[in-house]
């Protein structure tokens, strides 16, 4: 049977068993073609249609940005910011140098010339074209993109708000312009007349300042802006002289005490002691009619004409024409608009009147006119007549302002000078102003070279500082809390050079920093020495000083930081920032007037380009030293990774300010309480210290895993590479498989065999068919086609796995910050300082009766020595305990 069935198969011919094997081939060759079209199709349709949905499906159902906030940007802006850079770019050290070859004295130079040829006053068309020139800067140097429109906002609109209140989300340069609505005013008529027993006028006043040509600037705008008190009453007085010294609140209490009558009188003061201000307060406090201040060259020291020198612009003496505009509000009591206290000076704002302004008429005058009403004085005494009308009304001012994001977008660098002047200002400001001209364009520099700080830097260019810290007071007051949430430190610059002692101020918590800084620059003149030693710096003309009851320009009347830096009082603009708010605050530091330098002439006309190039700082070599003090500031508190702030220095000044207090009070007979105080400050000590220890080990974990993590990358980004290139080899295999001849339509792996082997030979191999319909190869979507938006497939390389221990090193530091950057503000207060409000830092603020001086534990001290109220002073101590008790608590929790 089995031989049948084996005998019955057909004999197959040996054409038939060759077709037989080609239809084999084909059948063989088709499945393989349709099994390479059909994965094709599912790898295009997985990798350009579902994963992408499926990615933005999962990107959408992330927590929200306020909820991840705890967690992933804990962590995440080290990553970013450590993670290397392809080039690399300057960070550190490299950062720091780099930035150091930027400014010049040559650019220093043009923008002076730029700021300080023409006046500028608050709210005038000049000071709108500075404002103009500043928001240019920082979009030319910050290569902010130009709209059509320029961003010039009015206060508290809604462009405005977002402005500000988006810079913790933005992720590129940005640039803007703030305008604020005060109260402000100017002058028109005034005069100053001595009268006859008739009544008719026997001596009138030269009031302008007299500028020949050797001085173009100050010759061609001697009168451009009259000699008058910013925020003066309008009005006429008339009475006779009482010459009151300084004007300090000791000078009138001396003289009450001799019997003067103050009533009716017009008083004669010269500058110096205290904000001039508080000169008239106190003159109308005791019923004056009005108050004339005048410039004295026995506060100018050696350099005088009695001493042989020259009077400006023929040589560094005095101008006696010279007159020293500026305000009179009484800055101790609140800064800012004087029509809206504690709040914001928007165009609509309701207004009061105006409680830190004076009610009587006020003028400065030159030295040349106060000597004839000094000889008056002494002889007959007749009656003087004072005339100020003044032009009051609501007026515009613009505050510039340009941002650099960071990787941490929620800590905030704030950097402010203002731009407005009396007249010409070359001096005060346009030397600061040239100082933050050079920082910008050298961190646009580094922003060109891919650079990108660890903090978000906010850069401001505050209008009518010199009213009354205006602009800032009322960009602080608008975005109080956002201030307090972000910003983590102000660092101030007024005038960068006026004479040759470098002096800076601060609170104790940038004291160190501040000092260490300008130790690590280079004096501007004497490479062998540091900008530091310049602290100790004097002017090089020397004679006879023939006052020895001056006050001149060097004592200082407030308590100096043991490492040698001020603590800050007011009269510029970190006030709002350290005494309201709580913000750790500097002024960063400039070149100041010594007795034995050429005179400054301090808001006057004189105050101009050409001074500053014959006498204040020829070669503009000391503007450029603190443009660099003031860069290399400004990197280091934006790059460190823990804030450079020293709470235990502050802790011990802290003891330092409550001896000072306990001196006080035992001077005074006054029986005060301090021991609960002195234990919560010692308890504050130790607990400042422990965090130093935090600190250490915080960082340093961080660091060490920061270097693990580079090391990652790096690994990573080589096994990248590997399989980068492995995948390139695939998809040029691939694309050989699936690209058409050019010639016809045939597979290129087709075309490049029958080159090789000879074209029957392929056909043979393939069956001698080349294509599913006519020989025409079917149109695939293919690997190589463009790129649609990004969405992370392979081959892009996976982000390296974040240890753990990394995540909770970085939160440590965070958290570290947190408290560093909440010291300053457990002194704030709500209820603030008796009788002055506005005033919040139960620490520091600008004593009662200086204005621009610090008075250290404020509330606590004018309880002893002005109200002397002991029951007032013990509630103070148990303010201040209660205070230093949570700040200590903080530090611990």
């Amino acid at each position: 049977m089995a031989d049948e069935r084996v005998g019955s198969v057909p004999k197959l011919s040996s054409a038939d068993s060759v077709t037989t094997q080609t239809d084999c081939v084909k059948s063989r060759a088709k499945r393989i073609v349709k099994y390479v079209i059909s994965f094709s199709l599912l790898w295009f349709i997985l990798h350009r249609g579902l994963f992408p949905l499926a990615y933005h499906y999962v990107s959408a159902s992330r927590p929200s940005a306020h909820t991840h906030a705890c967690t992933h940007d804990n962590y995440a802006w080290a990553m970013d910011a450590f993670t290397p850079k392809e080039p690399e770019v300057p960070t550190g050290q490299l950062a720091e140098n780099f930035f150091l070859t930027i400014p010049n004295s040559a650019s220093a130079v043009v923008a002076s010339r730029k700021y300080a040829t023409k006046p500028h006053l608050a709210g005038s068309e000049g000071d709108l074209r500075t404002a103009m020139y500043f928001f240019d800067l920082l979009q030319r140097e910050l290569s902010i993109p130009k709209s059509i429109d320029d961003p010039i906002y009015p206060a508290g609109s809604e462009a405005s708000r977002n402005a500000t209140l988006s810079i913790t989300n933005l992720t590129e340069p940005a640039a803007w312009i703030d305008v604020y609505y005060p109260v402000l005013n100017t002058p028109l008529d005034r005069s100053l007349e001595i009268l006859g027993d008739d009544g008719s006028t026997v001596w009138r006043a030269e009031l302008e300042e007299i500028a020949d040509e050797l001085d173009s600037d100050a010759h061609a705008y001697a009168d451009s802006v009259g000699a008058w008190h910013g925020l003066s009453r309008d009005g006429e007085a008339e009475g006779r002289l009482i010459y009151a010294n300084y004007g300090r609140k000791s000078d009138y209490d001396e003289l009450v005490e001799k019997g003067v009558d103050f009533t009716g009188a017009i008083v004669l003061v010269r500058y110096g002691g205290v904000f001039r201000g508080l000169k008239v307060k106190r003159a109308q406090e005791l019923g004056a009619a009005g108050v004339l201040i005048y410039s004295d060259p026995q506060d100018d020291g050696t350099v005088t004409e009695k001493n042989g020198y020259a009077a400006y612009p023929h040589g560094p003496a005095r101008n006696p024409t010279s007159v020293q505009r500026g305000s009179v509000q009484f800055i101790s009591m609140y800064p800012g608009d004087p029509t809206t206290p504690g709040y914001p000076a928007y165009e609509n704002s309701t207004r009061t009147i105006g409680s830190n302004i004076p009610n009587i008429p006020s003028l400065p005058i030159s030295w040349a006119n106060a000597k004839v009403l000094l000889k008056e004085i002494e002889g007959k005494n007749r009656p003087v007549r004072l005339t100020n009308h003044v032009e009051t009304k609501v007026t515009p001012i613009w505050n510039p302002i340009g941002v650099i994001p960071g990787h941490i977008k929620d800590e905030i660098v704030l950097v402010g000078n203002h731009r407005d002047a009396w007249v010409l200002g070359a001096v005060d400001p346009s030397s600061g102003t040239v100082s933050v001209h050079e920082l910008v364009r050298g961190l646009g520099a580094l922003l060109k070279e891919g650079w990108k700080p660890l903090r978000t830097i906010v850069i401001a260019s505050w209008d009518a500082e010199e009213y009354g810290l205006i602009g800032s007071t009322e960009w602080g007051e608008d975005f109080a809390e956002w201030i307090q949430k972000h910003v983590v430190a102000y660092v101030n610059l007024d005038s960068s050079v006026s004479g040759s002692r470098f002096k800076a101020a601060a609170s104790p918590l940038l004291a160190h920093f501040i000092r260490k800084t300008a130790e690590d620059l280079p004096h501007p003149t004497d490479p062998k020495r540091t900008l530091w030693d310049a602290t100790a710096d004097r002017g090089q003309l020397f004679g006879e000083c023939h006052d020895i009851n001056s006050l001149g320009t060097e004592v200082e009347t407030e308590v100096a930081h043991s490492v040698g830096i001020r603590p800050l009082g007011s009269g510029s603009d970190y006030t709002v920032f350290l005494q309201h708010l709580g913000v750790a605050s500097m002024d960063s530091g400039g070149f100041s007037s010594t007795r034995s330098d050429p005179v400054y002439h301090y808001h006057s006309v004189f105050d101009s380009e050409r001074w500053q190039e014959v006498y204040g700082d020829p070669g503009f070599v000391k503007h450029v030293a603190i443009a660099k003090n003031l860069g290399l500031q400004t990197l280091r508190l934006v790059s460190a990774l823990v804030l450079p702030f020293n709470t235990t220095h502050y802790a011990f000044e802290l003891e330092n300010y409550l001896d000072r207090v306990e001196g006080l009070a035992t001077a005074s007979s006054a029986t005060v309480n301090l021991i609960p105080l002195r234990a919560a400050i010692k308890s504050l000590q130790f607990a400042s210290m422990e965090l130093d220890a935090e600190k250490l080990v915080a960082e340093r974990v961080l660091k060490r895993y920061l270097r693990k993590w580079r090391k990652q990358h790096h690994k990573q980004k080589d096994k990248h590479k590997q399989k980068e290139s492995c995948f390139k080899r695939l998809m040029r295999r691939l694309k050989g498989i699936f690209t058409m001849s050019k010639v016809d339509g045939t597979p290129a792996w087709i075309q490049e065999q029958r080159e090789t082997k000879g074209a029957d030979v392929v056909e043979h191999e393939s069956g001698g068919e080349v294509g599913v319909e006519d020989g025409k190869w079917p149109h695939l979507p293919l690997p190589n086609k463009p790129k649609r938006p990004h969405h992370p497939h392979w081959p892009h390389p996976k982000p390296p796995r974040v240890p753990r221990k990394f995540i909770k090193a970085a939160k440590a530091v965070r958290k570290i910050n947190q408290k560093l950057a909440s010291f300053e503000r457990g002194f704030i207060h709500e209820d603030g300082i008796k009788d002055r409000e506005w005033y919040k830092h139960l620490g520091v603020a600008p004593g009662k009766w200086l204005g621009y001086g610090a008075t250290t534990l404020p509330a606590l001290t004018e309880a002893i020595t002005i109200e002397k109220n002991v029951t007032l002073a013990n509630y103070e101590v148990s303010r201040l305990t209660e205070a230093v008790e949570k700040i200590a608590a903080a530090l611990r929790a």
